[in-house]
C-alpha cells in the first residue's frame, strides 16, 4: 500500500513538472561516480554555500535546501554516496569505487519558484530528482535487438582485426577445438565463454571500447549465470543443420535469453524511463592510447548515441512513456589538461558526438557538449622557463607524489595521422585534491551541468 502511495505521488509530481529522472552513463574510467558523488553533494550545499554562480536558482537564492529521500524502486541498488564521500574528504584523498551495475538515488530540492503557475500552490516547491547510474557498455547491448546470432557472429568475427586479432588469440586457438554438432557440454561452453570474455577484458585493457556483450565485463548482479556463458560463432556450410541438443543450439538459445531477459529488461524497466541523459566521456586516455583506441572510443559512442530515445516532452509523455528531451555531452577530467585547453576538449568531443547532434538538433531536442571536473584534481599555474612562462598544473599523482607539469595540447579537431606520429599529449592522472568536510567538494563547471538539467525546472 505504502509503494503504490508513493507511485501515486511520483505520478502526481510529474504532471506538475515536479519530478525528473537524469541518467548518467559513460564507458569505463569516464568517472561515474565521481561525477554523481559531487552532484549530489553540490545540490546538498547549494542554500549553504554560493560554488554554484551558474545555477539561476543558487545566484538568486532561491534554493531553500536539499535532502536525500529513500529510492521509491526498491529493485535497484542505492548509490554508494557515502561511501564516496568518506574516500574524497578522507586525509589522503581518493577516488571512490567505481559502481558496476544500476544504481540510483533521490534527492528533494525544496526552492522558491518564479512561475506563476507555481506560485499559485505555495512561496516553495519541491523537485523530486532522481538519478540513475548505469554503465555505458550496457547500451552497446541494444543494437544486439536487432541481430540474430549468425549476424551478431559475422559482425564480430569481421571486427578481429589488427590489435582485436592479436587479443582474441588465446579464445580462438580454443575455439579451433569447439565441436558445434556435438552434444552440448555445459563446461566446454562455459570455459569457452571464459576465454571469450577474457578476450574482452584485455580490449578494454588496451583502450578498445567497443565490446559485446557488455554485461560480460560488466556482470553485474549476472555474473556466473549461464545466460552469459555464450561466444560468437561462424558456421559453415555442413553445420547448417544441428539437432536442438548440440553445442551451436545451445549458444543460439542463450544469445536470444540475452537479448530477450537481459537486453529488452534493461530497456524497459530502466533505460525507457528517463528523461535526460548526460552521457560522461573520457577523451584524454585514448589520446594517451594511442589511434587504434581513440577511433575506437568515437565509434563506440556513435552505437551507443544511437541507443537514446529521444522526444520533446510533453504532459502525456511525462505521465505515461517518458523520453529524453536533453542531453549532455561532457568531456571529464578538465582538471587533467591547463584551462587553455579546454575550449579544445569541447571542440574535439563537439566532431565526436556530430552525427547525434544532427540527430537530435532535427528532432529539436537540446543538446550541450561541456568540459568538466566533477572533483577538481589539480590547481592551474604557470612555470617559468628561460625567462618565458608556460601554463602547467600541479597535482598528486596516483602514486602519491607532487607534480607540476604540462600535460601537452588537446587536438580542436579529430586528429589526423600526423597527431598519432608526433604524439604530443601526455596524460598523467591525480588523486582528488583535500577538501573541506563541511564544504563543497570543488568542481569545474558543475553548476553549467546543474543549470542544463535543472535550470528550467527550478523556475
Amino acid at each position: 500500500m505504502k509503494q503504490l502511495s508513493q507511485e501515486m505521488q511520483d505520478l502526481l509530481s510529474r504532471s506538475m513538472d515536479s519530478h525528473v529522472r537524469i541518467a548518467v552513463t559513460g564507458l569505463s574510467r569516464a568517472g561515474k561516480t565521481a561525477f554523481i558523488s559531487s552532484l549530489v553533494n553540490q545540490l546538498l550545499h547549494a542554500s549553504t554555500h554560493e560554488a554554484l554562480p551558474l545555477l539561476e536558482a543558487s545566484r538568486e537564492k532561491r534554493i531553500i535546501g536539499a535532502r536525500r529521500e529513500p529510492q521509491t524502486n526498491l529493485m535497484v541498488p542505492r548509490f554508494a554516496y557515502d561511501e564516496a564521500m568518506r574516500a574524497l574528504y578522507a586525509e589522503q584523498p581518493d577516488w571512490p569505487l567505481p559502481t558496476r551495475d544500476v544504481s540510483e538515488i533521490r534527492l528533494a530540492l525544496k526552492y522558491k519558484p518564479k512561475k506563476r503557475s507555481k506560485k499559485l500552490l505555495g512561496s516553495s516547491a519541491t523537485l523530486n530528482i532522481d538519478i540513475i547510474d548505469y554503465p555505458g557498455e550496457w547500451l552497446l547491448d541494444l543494437p544486439l535487438l536487432e541481430m540474430d546470432f549468425d549476424q551478431w557472429s559475422e559482425q564480430q568475427f569481421a571486427a578481429l582485426e589488427g590489435e582485436r586479432a592479436q587479443l582474441a588469440e588465446p579464445w580462438l586457438s580454443q575455439l579451433a577445438q569447439f565441436s558445434p554438432q556435438a552434444d552440448a557440454d555445459e563446461d566446454q561452453l562455459a570455459a569457452l565463454s571464459a576465454a571469450y570474455t577474457d578476450y574482452l577484458h584485455a580490449c578494454k585493457a588496451a583502450g578498445l571500447h567497443w565490446v559485446q556483450p557488455g554485461r560480460f565485463v560488466l556482470p553485474g548482479d549476472l555474473t556466473g549465470a549461464p545466460v552469459l556463458q555464450f561466444f560468437p560463432y561462424v558456421e559453415k556450410e555442413q553445420e547448417k543443420q544441428v539437432n536442438k541438443d548440440s553445442q551451436l543450439a545451445m549458444l543460439r538459445a542463450r544469445y536470444h535469453e540475452y537479448q530477450t531477459k537481459v537486453v529488452k529488461a534493461f530497456y524497459k524497466h530502466h533505460f525507457a524511463t528517463f528523461d535526460r541523459q548526460i552521457v560522461l566521456v573520457d577523451c584524454l586516455q585514448p589520446l594517451n592510447a594511442g589511434a587504434d583506441a581513440f577511433h575506437d572510443m568515437r565509434g563506440a559512442l556513435e552505437q551507443l548515441m544511437g541507443s537514446f530515445r529521444y522526444g520533446k516532452s510533453h504532459l502525456l509523455r511525462r505521465l505515461f512513456s517518458p523520453t529524453i528531451d536533453k542531453i549532455l555531452f561532457a568531456a571529464t577530467k578538465a582538471d587533467h589538461v591547463t584551462p587553455d585547453q579546454h575550449p579544445h576538449l569541447v571542440s574535439l568531443l563537439g566532431q565526436m558526438v556530430y552525427p547525434a547532434w544532427q540527430a537530435t538538433t532535427f528532432e529539436n531536442i537540446e543538446m550541450q557538449c561541456l568540459s568538466i571536473a566533477s572533483v577538481q584534481a589539480t590547481q592551474p599555474g604557470f612555470v617559468t622557463k628561460a625567462g618565458t612562462s608556460y601554463p602547467a598544473l600541479r597535482g598528486v599523482d596516483l602514486g602519491g607524489q607532487p607534480q607540476t607539469l604540462y600535460p601537452g595540447e588537446v587536438p580542436r579537431k579529430l586528429p589526423d595521422a600526423s597527431y598519432w606520429q608526433q604524439h604530443g599529449f601526455e596524460f598523467t592522472e591525480f588523486r582528488p585534491q583535500k577538501a573541506q568536510i563541511d564544504a563543497p567538494l570543488p568542481h569545474i563547471r558543475m553548476d553549467k551541468v546543474l543549470q542544463f538539467l535543472l535550470g528550467d525546472k527550478l523556475k
